[in-house]
């Protein structure tokens, strides 16, 4: 396969979502352990540390370069596959199969996607561009993080918004962690079970946990 098809034929497309889908699984794995420093209850001191080692040190922000990369070639190639599925199946079937066919959210991946990405423009808005122009090209000059999350999660509207966005990451993992190794030929009786419970249980705990991160800040529940 050459490079060219690699982004264009539609093996191509699915190998690229599940690398970068995997990347970001485990990055996903990086930000929730790191996030749930703010429930150690000691005034963010944790949780600041946290962000401050991920912010002074070169390797993790050559990572973030990467993750970008990562993201935009997710998201690309995810509306292309969608658009291409769509013109597929351009004619209905006589009788739709609905959930004995396949699930709704593995039907809805293009819906769920673009539901999370405007839920990412918020996060980046609220977070990472704050935090990046107080850095400039330095390192390690980060705003207290903990401290604009207590701000931003007083609002009512913005808890709403991101209940909404981890839910839509819920269901999209649910469905995207298998589909990744499935495309990647990980598929057979002895593996499947054991990756699909594994998806199911990943998108329930790490979703849940970054859901009630703004939930807890706006209960003050968390000192």
């Amino acid at each position: 396969m050459t490079w060219k098809q690699t982004f264009t034929s539609s093996i191509g497309k699915k190998l690229v979502m599940s690398f970068t889908g995997i990347f970001l699984i485990l990055f996903l794995i990086v930000h929730v352990g790191l996030n749930a420093c703010i429930w150690a209850n000691d005034g963010g001191e944790m949780f600041n540390k946290g962000a401050h080692f991920m912010g002074a040190n070169i390797i993790p922000r050559i990572l973030e370069v990467g993750l970008f990369v990562g993201i935009i070639l997710h998201i690309i190639q995810g509306f292309l596959l969608t658009a291409q599925n769509k013109q597929a199946r351009a004619t209905n079937y006589e009788v739709p199969f609905g959930n004995l066919g396949s699930k709704w959210y593995s039907r809805s991946m293009g819906l769920l996607g673009t539901i999370i990405l405007l839920f990412l423009i918020v996060h980046l808005a609220h977070f990472w561009l704050p935090n990046r122009s107080s850095q400039g090209l330095s390192l390690g000059n980060e705003i207290d993080l903990f401290a604009k999350m207590k701000a931003t999660f007083s609002e009512l509207w913005v808890v709403v918004v991101y209940v909404i966005g981890c839910i839509s990451l819920g269901y999209h993992l649910a469905h995207g962690f298998q589909s990744a190794f499935r495309t990647l030929g990980v598929y057979n009786k002895r593996y499947n079970l054991m990756i699909t419970s594994i998806g199911y249980g990943f998108s329930v705990i790490v979703c849940l946990a970054f859901a009630m991160m703004p939930i807890s800040f706006y209960f003050n529940l968390i000192k």
